[in-house]
């Protein structure tokens, strides 16, 4: 079987890849040497699929249906895999396999679940209720000793970035002010340490049969709970730009999940506003101006 990288992964993975990275090319190959040592059965590569691995529908050799999923190094696929090791399955997809070889394989063995039947299925309402919950879930103490990526050093490389684009594009400057002095603000007391997802939206919560809705594809980060929700708030950004009440809409959101939640609604809105511009101003950097524009018109708003 012809392991062909979907599309969306190739546009994706060539918006952020480091000069002479080579792991796109090398994946069909990588992917085959894959299955044949976990003598998994294929039945299908998952189109359209994610925007930073490869996912691969299979069959354990005792016929379980699972997940093979394959990352470059840059998505932190052993990061992932500890995260879901550490969770066990409570509120998000299981891993299967402890072979010592899949992280450093960027490799991931995982339990089937629906993958074409998301959180976002839901009408808005109910989608962001259970997403809540699922979120809820995940938020446990890190494991003594951890290696994962904190809050403060995963967005101080993104301010970085944001001011470097700011300097080049001086119309970016006022949002992207507003976004470090609120980061500045929020580092300076959290309230507390979780593990987190860190990339946690609907399209990220799917329909299970050990559970009604698993949490998928974690970029795990230590830090407040605001932080992770913040990337909540503005699901389905493109229908908040297209109301006359998008403003409005998006500050009830932010005051029914925080509330549902127990967040301070200063710190999601604080975290809201960092996480919708580095975004958009990420989107302008890779060259997807419709995105970026958006986002930075959802974070004027805040």
């Amino acid at each position: 079987m012809a392991f062909e990288p979907p599309r969306r992964l190739v546009r994706a993975l060539g918006e952020t890849a480091p000069a002479g990275d080579a792991w796109l090319a090398r994946l069909p190959e990588a992917a085959e040497q894959a299955v044949a040592r976990r003598e998994l059965t294929v039945e299908r590569v998952q189109v359209p699929g994610g925007r930073s691995s490869l996912v691969l529908l299979v069959r354990l050799p005792d016929g379980t249906p699972a997940v093979l999923k394959l990352a470059p190094p840059r998505a932190r696929p052993e990061s992932e895999r500890a995260a879901l090791a550490h969770w066990g399955g409570l509120g998000a997809v299981l891993l299967l396999s402890a072979d010592a070889r899949d992280g450093a394989e960027g490799v991931l063995v995982l339990e089937r679940l629906h993958p074409d039947v998301s959180v976002r299925s839901l009408p808005e309402a109910k989608a962001l209720l259970e997403a809540a919950g699922t979120l809820r879930r995940l938020w446990v103490t890190p494991p003594a000793g951890h290696a994962f990526e904190t809050v403060a050093e995963r967005t101080g490389r993104q301010a970085a970035a944001m001011s470097a684009d700011a300097r080049r594009e001086p119309e970016l400057a006022p949002l992207v002010d507003a976004a470090l002095a609120a980061r500045e603000a929020l580092l300076a007391d959290p309230p507390e340490e979780r593990l987190l997802h860190g990339t946690f939206r609907q399209s990220k919560v799917l329909a299970g049969d050990r559970m009604p809705w698993l949490a998928v594809g974690p970029d795990p980060v230590v830090g407040e709970h605001a932080f992770d929700l913040a990337r909540l708030v503005r699901d389905r950004v493109e229908d908040l730009i297209a109301s006359p009440s998008g403003a409005s809409i998006t500050r009830r959101r932010i005051k029914r999940l925080a509330e549902s939640l127990e967040v301070d609604q200063e710190r999601l809105r604080g975290w809201t506003l960092f996480r919708a511009v580095e975004s958009g101003v990420r989107a302008l950097r890779v060259g997807r101006p419709r995105d970026g524009e958006l986002l930075l018109e959802f974070a004027g708003w805040l």
